[in-house]
């Protein structure tokens, strides 16, 4: 991973939280080209990775303001490895192979708990003005690695069975007509899945040129 300036970290992730996406136009950008699953992953991992440096060099760092950028820096954190865990489950669901990014994740994820909680047992003096998204960015990273050691075939039947239950409990809200109607298109839906092959764009997204 390329070194980190820190000034520049700094000010570039002030710009980005003015605009509340929780990732940046860039990391976005590669995301959306990254269609390989363990690219996806490895990207997202690098992303979290820069979050966990920039809070360490916050908390370090005695400013004026900073409890806000350390409170934007772990939501967005978590939402990174929220979407860790998305990308990971729909690739199992699809039957993509995810070991060698499942690995990346994992690794990174004990380094990065580790660094949280050593944040969280510092306890800053502004510590309560962001303890509740620290608290949340550490139990996320703690259940997302629990889900990253997971036998992958027991993660993957966790999955389906879990869709499948969300699916009846759906459709037992719909109506005869309603369910019928939605079986069809999940049907269609499954056999143009099938003839373009799997893939990790969402509906809508152009593969952009290289």
């Amino acid at each position: 991973m390329p070194r980190v300036v820190i000034p520049l970290l700094v000010l570039g992730f002030a710009a980005l939280f003015a605009q509340r996406d929780f990732l940046t136009v860039d990391e976005a950008d590669q995301i959306r080209q990254a269609q390989e699953t363990n690219l996806r992953l490895k990207l997202y991992t690098d992303f979290a990775r820069v979050r966990v440096k920039l809070l360490e060099q916050l908390v370090a760092q005695q400013k004026a303001g900073r409890s806000k950028l350390i409170h934007d820096t772990l939501e967005d954190y978590t939402k990174i490895i929220e979407a860790i865990d998305t990308v990971a489950d729909d690739a199992l669901k699809r039957g993509m192979i995810v070991e060698e990014g499942m690995k990346i994740v994992a690794d990174a994820e004990k380094t990065m708990l580790a660094a949280l909680e050593k944040l969280d047992e510092s306890e800053p003096a502004d510590v309560q003005r962001y303890q509740f998204a620290l608290t949340t960015a550490i139990d996320t990273t703690r259940d997302s690695l629990e889900l990253s050691l997971e036998d992958l075939k027991q993660r993957k039947a966790d999955v389906l069975n879990r869709d499948r239950d969300e699916k009846k409990a759906r459709e037992a809200l719909m109506t005869p007509k309603e369910a019928a109607e939605r079986r069809v298109e999940e049907k269609k839906a499954e056999a143009e899945s099938k003839k373009k092959g799997p893939t990790l764009r969402r509906k809508g997204e152009i593969k952009q040129p290289l």
